[in-house]
C-alpha cells in the first residue's frame, strides 16, 4: 500500500483500494461478492483504533470485521432501511450506513458481508452492500452509494500507529546503544502495541530521532509566543526565556512576565488622557454588567413566581409520586423552548388565531415538537389544569397526539406536543390546492381511527375525558395519513380561536351539539354529534357552515340529514367517493352519521358503538370477500339484511328497519 504521509507523532497514513462487496439479482441470488483482508505482518505498524472506523453501506447489510480467519475478535454493524426515502445524506447511524470502532492491538483483519433478506425488498434501489476500514474523518456518506454497483472511484485512507522496537522506554534505557531518542527529548511507551516513541521536551523543537536531537526554541524571535508584557525585554535561554525592564522603568515582578512602568511625571499628556478614557470605559462596562446582572436576577425571580403561580410545585409532586410507574408530563424550561424555536421566531409558526400561536420546535435531543403558546389563562383553574396535564400526559394511544409536557415559567403556561407533519384533515378535505385527494378507503380508515381515539378518551381511560371541540381541523394526519386527535382536555382552559364562530359554551359553530344551547353543558354525546359532522364532511367534502342556500342548508348537519330523509343522498355526496366506494357502504356510513346527528343526545350511539360500527365497515371495505360471503349466506337463508333500496336515479329509500352491514360482521 502507498504511504501518503508519516508524522513524528507516531502516525502513518496509507492508501488502500480494497473493500468488501456483495451484489444481488432481483430474485435474491448473488451476482458477485468479495471479502478482503489486510495483514501488516512483522511491520512496525498497527491499525489505529482512535483514527479509523469500520463502515458498512447498504439497506440489507450485515458487515463483520475479524482478526484474519482466526477470529480472535469479531465486531461489525447492521444497516437496514425499507425505502430509499428514509436514507439521509451525511448520516451513518444504521439507516443505509453504519459505523463501528475497531479494538486496540489490531495488526491484521478480514472483512466479510452477509444479508438478512438477500436484498429482496431493497434490490430496486440498493442492489449491493459494501464494507471497509478507513480513516474516520475521511468518509462522508452520500445517497449515491446506496444505488452504486462498485466503489472503484474511492481511494480509501487508513491510519496506522507506529513505534520503535518491541521494548518499553525503561527496558531500552538499560541498553543505551539501541535507544533511538536524541538529546533534549523524552520517551513514552506506545499504547497500541509494543515499542516506544520519542518527543521533544518543552522549549525544544525538531526531529527527536536525529543524532543531534531537538533544538532550542528562541521564544524571543518574531512569530514565537512569550508572556513578556509590552515594553519588557525578552531574553532567550536554553529551553526557556526570561523578561526584564529597560533602564528607567519600574519592574512590578508579575508572574509570567514583567510589567514595566515609568514615573507619572514622565508620562506624556496623551497617555494621561488615554488612561482617563480607559477608566471611564471600565466604569461604564462595570455599570452595564451590574445592570445586566440585576435584570437577569429579576427575570429568574419572575420565572420562579410564575412557576409557583401556575402549579409547578404540584406538578413536580405528581411527577415524583408517579416516577417509575407510568409516563409523566415533562417540565420544560423557557430556555429550552426559546432554543427549540429560535426565540419563537415567526418562521417557526405552524398556525395562529385568537387563542394564541403554535410553533414548530426542535429539542436538544433532536426531537421535533409542536409548542402551543396561548394568550390568556383562567387563574382560578390552575389546579384543574395541572391535574389534567398530568392525566393527559399518561394517554398512550396511537391515534391521539401525545402531550409531552409543559413550561410553567411564563405568565401563561406553554404546552408541548408531539409534532404531526401532514397538516389537518380540514386542509386535506377542503383545500382545492391539494395535489392528491383522500381516497374513500383512507377516509373510512381516518374516520375509524378518530372514532377509536374518542372512544378511548370516553371509556377506556381510568378517568373519562371529553374532547369538547371535535372538528376536522383538530384531527391531524401524519405522513401515512394516520389520524391523530389533538386539542383535547386541557384545550378548554385556553382561549378559543377567534377566527371560528363560537358560543358561550366551548365548541365551534357548525360542530356544536344543539342540545347544549338548552342545557349549557357539553356531555360525551356532544362529542358524538361533533363527530357526526366530521363524517358528513368526509362524505360530502362540504364545510360545516355553508355560505349559500336557505337557512336550513347553511348548516351541513341539517342539510345532510334532510337530504338523507328526502332520498337525495347521492346528489350531495362527493363525486370521488361515489366512483370509488360501494353504495351499500356509503349508505351504512351515511346512516351512522345521521344517528350521530340526532337532536336528542340520548338517541345518539356512544362513541364506543360508533367506533365498533366503523371498524366493521372498514373491514368490509378492505376485505370485500367478507361481504361476498355474507351475500351467499343471505341467498342460502332467503332473508334480506337491509330494507334500503337504490332507484335508477341514484336516490336512496330508507325506513326505520334499516340494518347496517356491520351487524353481519359482528
Amino acid at each position: 500500500m502507498e504511504v501518503l504521509e508519516i508524522s513524528l507523532a507516531g502516525k502513518a497514513k496509507f492508501k488502500s483500494e480494497y473493500y468488501a462487496y456483495q451484489c444481488f439479482k432481483s430474485d435474491g441470488n448473488i451476482t458477485k461478492e468479495q471479502d478482503y483482508w489486510i495483514d501488516m505482518g512483522e511491520s512496525p505498524f498497527w491499525f489505529s483504533p482512535t483514527d479509523n472506523k469500520f463502515t458498512a453501506i447498504g439497506c440489507d447489510t450485515v458487515a463483520t470485521i475479524s482478526e484474519s480467519n482466526d477470529k480472535d475478535f469479531m465486531t461489525g454493524c447492521v444497516s437496514v432501511c425499507s425505502k430509499q426515502g428514509s436514507v439521509r445524506d451525511g448520516s451513518c447511524s444504521g439507516i443505509g450506513c453504519c459505523q463501528t470502532p475497531v479494538p486496540w492491538g489490531l495488526k491484521r483483519f478480514n472483512v466479510s458481508l452477509a444479508s438478512i433478506d438477500n436484498h429482496n425488498k431493497t434490490w430496486s434501489f440498493n442492489p449491493c452492500s459494501f464494507a471497509f476500514l478507513s480513516e474516520q474523518n475521511w468518509f462522508t456518506f452520500n445517497l449515491s452509494y446506496i444505488s452504486a454497483l462498485s466503489l472503484q472511484s474511492l481511494k480509501i485512507p487508513i491510519v496506522m500507529d507506529w513505534a520503535i522496537g518491541n521494548q518499553t522506554c525503561e527496558e531500552t534505557l538499560r541498553d543505551t546503544e539501541s535507544y533511538a531518542c536524541g538529546p533534549n527529548t523524552n520517551c513514552s511507551n506506545s499504547i497500541n502495541g509494543p515499542g516506544y516513541r520519542c518527543y521533544c521536551k518543552d522549549g525544544f523543537e525538531g526531529n527527536p530521532y536525529l543524532p543531534q536531537g531537538c533544538q532550542d526554541i528562541n521564544e524571543c524571535e518574531d512569530g514565537h509566543i512569550n508572556s513578556c508584557y509590552e515594553g519588557a525585554i525578552c531574553n532567550n535561554t536554553v529551553g526557556s526565556y526570561s523578561c526584564y525592564c529597560p533602564k528607567g522603568y519600574h519592574d512590578h515582578g508579575l508572574t509570567n512576565g514583567t510589567r514595566c512602568t515609568q514615573n507619572l511625571k514622565a508620562i506624556p499628556l496623551i497617555k494621561i488622557i488615554a488612561g482617563v478614557c480607559t477608566s471611564f470605559i471600565f466604569v461604564f462596562v462595570s455599570i452595564h454588567f451590574t445592570y445586566w446582572g440585576i435584570q437577569r436576577r429579576r427575570i429568574i425571580k419572575r420565572r420562579e413566581i410564575f412557576f409557583e403561580q401556575n402549579g409547578g410545585l404540584l406538578l413536580q409532586q405528581q411527577i415524583a409520586t408517579r416516577r417509575g410507574v407510568t409516563d409523566n408530563a415533562g417540565i420544560f424550561t423557557i430556555e429550552e423552548l426559546n432554543k427549540a424555536t429560535n426565540n419563537f421566531d415567526e418562521s417557526r409558526i405552524l398556525g395562529q388565531g385568537g387563542y394564541g400561536t403554535v410553533f414548530r420546535g426542535i429539542l436538544s435531543n433532536g426531537r421535533v415538537v409542536a409548542i402551543k403558546k396561548s394568550k390568556i389563562m383562567d387563574k382560578s383553574q390552575i389546579i384543574q389544569f395541572i391535574n389534567e396535564v398530568d392525566i393527559l400526559s399518561q394517554i398512550n394511544h396511537r391515534n391521539v397526539v401525545k402531550l409531552l409536557g409543559c413550561c410553567l415559567e411564563e405568565e401563561v403556561p406553554l404546552l408541548v406536543y408531539e409534532f404531526i407533519s401532514n397538516g389537518t384533515l380540514f386542509q386535506h378535505i377542503h383545500n382545492e390546492n391539494q395535489i392528491v385527494s383522500i381516497s374513500w378507503r383512507n377516509r373510512l380508515r381516518i374516520a375509524s381511527e378518530t372514532a377509536g381515539a374518542l372512544a378511548y378518551l370516553h371509556s377506556a381511560h381510568s378517568i373519562p375525558i371529553l374532547h369538547r371541540d371535535v372538528k376536522s381541523s383538530n384531527i391531524l394526519l401524519d405522513d401515512n395519513y394516520m389520524a391523530k386527535v389533538s386539542d383535547f382536555g386541557a384545550s378548554r382552559l385556553a382561549p378559543l380561536d377567534q377566527t371560528q364562530v363560537t358560543t358561550l359554551v366551548q365548541g365551534t359553530l357548525g360542530y356544536l351539539d344543539p342540545e347544549c344551547f338548552h342545557t349549557g353543558q357539553l356531555i360525551d354525546k356532544s362529542d358524538v354529534y361533533s363527530f357526526g359532522v366530521v363524517l358528513a364532511e368526509l362524505l360530502t367534502r362540504q364545510k360545516p357552515l355553508l355560505s349559500e342556500g336557505s337557512e336550513e342548508r347553511k348548516s351541513l348537519a341539517r342539510y345532510f340529514v334532510s337530504s338523507l330523509k328526502d332520498n337525495n343522498l347521492f346528489q350531495i355526496l362527493d363525486y370521488q367517493i361515489l366512483n370509488e366506494g360501494d353504495k351499500e357502504q356509503l349508505l351504512a356510513v351515511s346512516e351512522l352519521a345521521r344517528r350521530c346527528l340526532k337532536i336528542k343526545g340520548e338517541d345518539r350511539p356512544t362513541m364506543k358503538e360508533v367506533a365498533m360500527e366503523l371498524d366493521s365497515l372498514r373491514m368490509l371495505c378492505e376485505h370485500p370477500w367478507v361481504q361476498h360471503k355474507h351475500e351467499e349466506t343471505e341467498r342460502f337463508l332467503g332473508e334480506p339484511s337491509t330494507s334500503s333500496t337504490i332507484d335508477t336515479t341514484g336516490q336512496v329509500s330508507l325506513d326505520d328497519s334499516f340494518m347496517l352491514p356491520l351487524e353481519i360482521a359482528r
